[in-house]
């Protein structure tokens, strides 16, 4: 039963994913702009791996189904409208930015257009999907989270990449970039602890009522699978990075996209199909 009910609401898994992988992506790139040495190919086509999923994330918006089958969570269709109209302006703004980019132009004010639009996407969802205002805060919160470490890896080990090409390129940017995810990570480490004691989400569940029962396994991956491995992992690759072992550091990132990807998908499956925020 589960299972289905999250097969059921695969639409919006997908949306969550590919929303997290546009916006976050981009805002790691912004960041590297304004605070490393990254270089301007690495930015542009980061930029440009953005505006490719936030096109599919548009696409994937318009296909949204009016209701959610089998679950607590209601969708509100007032904000569908605005949720589009914010992605498409991200869209925009980013393939703007993309082109600044590649032109060496710093395109800050165009970035942190771009963000603007990406948290206004995230706030629509929030409200569109959270059924009351209560349970929207925490449920942007997450969307926040979600975004941070899926588009934050995401480019991570595209930036992990460049270093093939450009040896002399500083280690701080990747060093920086671990480091930041890892942060993200133990915030959601924090959070889900928040989230069972509290029996987050509209489904309204028992304080740690999460950890057992029909769901209990797809919670229990979230933790282990999407959270405490990739926790693990980016440390690690903080430490090789250090030592300028970029292949390997590289490497590591690329076992953190899938296991944090697995993580944002099993999140996302639990609140669309559960009500639950883990």
């Amino acid at each position: 039963m589960p299972a289905e009910r999250i097969a059921q609401n695969l639409a919006f898994i997908n949306w969550t994913v590919l929303t997290s992988l546009a916006v976050g992506a981009y805002a790691a790139v912004v960041l590297a702009r304004l605070r490393t040495e990254a270089t301007r190919g690495f930015l542009a086509f980061t930029a440009v791996c953005a505006v490719g999923l936030g096109l599919l994330a548009f696409a994937s918006d318009t296909a949204l189904p009016a209701t959610l089958a089998g679950s607590p969570v209601v969708a509100d269709p007032r904000w569908d409208v605005p949720r589009r109209l914010a992605l498409g302006a991200f869209c925009a703004l980013a393939a703007g930015g993309a082109v600044a980019l590649a032109r060496g132009h710093r395109a800050a004010p165009l970035g942190l257009a771009g963000l603007v639009a990406g948290g206004a996407v995230l706030v629509c969802g929030a409200l569109g999907w959270g059924g009351s205002m209560l349970n929207a805060v925490p449920l942007l919160v997450q969307f926040g989270v979600l975004t941070a470490a899926t588009g934050g890896v995401f480019a991570a080990m595209i930036l992990g990449h460049w270093y093939l090409v450009t040896p002399r390129l500083p280690e701080r940017p990747l060093i920086l970039f671990a480091r930041s995810l890892t942060v993200v990570l133990a915030f959601q480490v924090a959070l889900f602890a928040v989230w069972a004691a509290t029996g987050a989400g509209p489904a309204g569940t028992a304080p740690f009522a999460v950890l057992v029962g029909p769901w209990a396994l797809f919670v229990w991956l979230r933790l282990v699978v999407g959270l405490i491995f990739p926790l693990i992992v980016s440390w690690a690759a903080i430490q090789t990075a250090r030592s300028r072992s970029m292949e390997s550091a590289t490497g590591l990132l690329y076992i953190n996209v899938g296991s944090i990807a697995a993580g944002t998908i099993l999140a996302a499956g639990l609140y669309f199909g559960a009500g639950v925020l883990v």
